[in-house]
Formats: C-alpha cells, structure tokens, sequence
C-alpha cells in the first residue's frame, strides 16, 4: 500500500493559545508524510488566536478552523472536530505540543505493518519558551487496560487512532481533566491494545497553564 494513500486527520482543539499555535501548526505543516486534514476548534478563545490561526493557515485547503459560538471545554471541542473528520486515521495534537517531521510518516507506517488499532510514542519535555526539559517519556512496547490502569504512559499528543479498526463512534467524555484517560480505559476495556513506539517523536510544553 502506498503510505500516502492514508488519510490522516489531526483533531486540535484550541484556547487562547496565541502564544504557542503557530509552532505547532508549523510542526503539521512540515511533516514528512503529507496525507493529512487539520481541524483545529477555538474555544471561544478570548485573546488574539483567531487571528493568529487565519494568519498562519491562509488559504491552506488542509488546514480547517472551526469557531465555535460558546465556550463548550477542550473534550467537547475535540468532539466537534471528531464529527467533520475524513481520514482512517485519527491524530490528537494538542495546540501547545510540537511533532518532529517524521511523525506521521514513521507512526503511519508501523500501523500498517503492524496492524495496530492504537500507537503511541515516546515524547520529550520542553519548557514555555521551547527550550528541552532534558527529560524523556518512554513509550512501552503495548498496554491493555490493565496495564494503563497501573501506568497512564500514553501522551495524548502521540496518540492515534486507525478508524478502521476501532470504529469512528468514539468521543471524549466532557469532564475538565484527564479526558484522554477516559478515552483510553474506554478503549482498551473494549480489548484493543496500544502498540508503543519507543522513539521520541513529539516535543510536550510544560507551562503555567497546562492542565
């Protein structure tokens, strides 16, 4: 199968993030693996990242900014991302977070070859200003739910989702914290299995505001 045959859908739900966004629509932008949507949601944000985002995407067809009416939280922004995506495979990219440029490229490609429903990889830390915390995130091998129960290893920013495997009926449970871990319990309670890529593939902003 030709790699870029596969779409790829980004969901990043976004909230007065003007400070960090264009990084990480950059980080998109450059990836290797050019089969890709964006569908970035703002909260209502109440800085400039409206502005910013319409700035940065242009005209990129890839690139779709939705603008929500009210302030719905970050679980419900990424389910109205999850409602209008087209790809088999479901990328989170959290609007502070930064992929290298091989992300896609090399998580697509295990996926196939492995036939894995959910992939995750290591990440590293960095500071508000971009700056490396010196501190890495290993990813494991594979995680059942027993496993994640002991262990919540998988950063949400690495995570993907191959539709075709697990369905595209999943949403994010609508609480203020920790609804990656909802989705991933959900998941893995249904017996599918998070396959881990140990490379470090994504940077992880650490800052004031992180949640």
């Amino acid at each position: 199968m030709d790699l870029n045959r596969v779409m790829v859908s980004i969901v990043t739900p976004s909230y007065n993030c003007s400070k960090y966004i264009a990084k990480t629509i950059e980080s998109v932008t450059r990836q290797s693996y050019q089969n890709w949507e964006m569908i970035i949601v703002d909260d209502c944000s109440i800085d400039n990242s409206v502005e910013v985002i319409e700035r940065i995407v242009g005209d990129n067809p890839k690139i779709r900014l939705i603008k929500l009416e009210h302030n719905v939280g970050s679980a419900q922004s990424r389910n109205a991302a999850l409602e209008v995506t087209s790809g088999r495979f479901i990328a989170f990219l959290d609007s502070d977070d930064i992929w290298y440029t091989d992300k896609l490229e090399k998580q697509v490609e295990f996926m196939l070859k492995r036939k894995a429903p959910i992939s995750f990889t290591s990440y590293e830390l960095i500071d508000e200003n971009g700056a490396s915390k010196n501190h890495i995130i290993h990813s494991v091998e594979k995680i059942a739910q027993i496993d994640y129960l002991k262990n919540t290893i998988i950063g949400f920013s690495t995570s993907m989702i191959d539709i075709e495997m697990v369905g595209d009926n999943f949403r994010m449970r609508d609480i203020r914290t920790r609804q990656d871990a909802s989705l991933w319990i959900t998941l893995l309670g249904k017996g599918f299995i998070a396959q881990g890529i140990d490379e470090v593939l994504m940077k992880y902003r650490v800052h004031s505001q992180s949640i």
